[in-house]
């Protein structure tokens, strides 16, 4: 195993590596930022991650969902991911849920960790409330255009930080969804790894008129 993962141990030694097998996760949503979070946590070590999707894969989805190819339409994202996971590491147990995250939180799996992969405020305000509910933080991630939200929830409320509204959500550049997963995935890593992560305070990154990448941050009220 310590081959498999040598660059990982070199950072932070094979007594964390091995810590990480006794870690589980539950990534809620399969599509962009839930598959590019598959390919960024598949293969690290976490000894057991849940992927959560009801949905399928349509053509419109597989340029910014990188788990999904042409051909794959009609199939359970959660699925999909899961194959990718067990396909490139033996070391890790992968389940599909093919439901929605309310009927994945009455299932009664303890997770140390949840991580958002979302695209609506509703199931991010149901997230936040059962996550309070069961005492475990959670790892938020939007995107829109070429704009994007992170934030590792502690303490802070999400109720409180946004109204939360159905919205029909604007186009989608995909660099910008594999950006923000690639920020999650580390705030996971680095979490589950018992490094130091700052918590309860909203990144904020866009594009600016000049193409400046532009990063503001918000501390959350609690």
């Amino acid at each position: 195993m310590m081959k498999y993962f040598h660059r990982q141990v070199q950072l932070w030694g094979e007594e964390t590596q091995r810590s990480l097998q006794d870690k589980k996760i539950v990534i809620i949503g399969c599509g962009g930022l839930g598959s590019s979070l598959s390919y960024a946590l598949g293969a690290s070590g976490i000894g057991e991650i849940h992927m959560v999707d009801f949905d399928e894969v349509s053509v419109h989805n597989i340029h910014r969902q990188i788990a999904f190819k042409v051909g794959d339409e009609g199939k359970n994202k959660a699925q999909i991911n899961v194959d990718n996971i067990l396909a490139r590491s033996p070391f890790v147990k992968a389940i599909a849920h093919d439901c929605d995250f309310k009927a994945w939180s009455e299932k009664g799996i303890d997770v140390d960790l949840i991580i958002d992969a979302t695209d609506n405020l509703p199931v991010r305000g149901e997230i936040n409330d059962y996550a309070k509910s069961v005492n475990t933080p959670w790892v938020y991630g939007s995107v829109e255009a070429w704009n994007g939200q992170v934030c590792f929830f502690d303490e802070g409320d999400f109720k409180d930080a946004f109204k939360i509204t159905q919205k029909t959500p604007a186009g989608i550049a995909a660099p910008i969804v594999m950006h923000i997963a690639s920020l999650q995935a580390n705030l996971v890593l680095r979490y589950l790894a018992g490094l130091s992560v700052v918590k309860d305070k909203l990144y904020y990154l866009f594009f600016n008129e000049e193409g400046e990448l532009v990063t503001q941050k918000f501390n959350l009220p609690k």
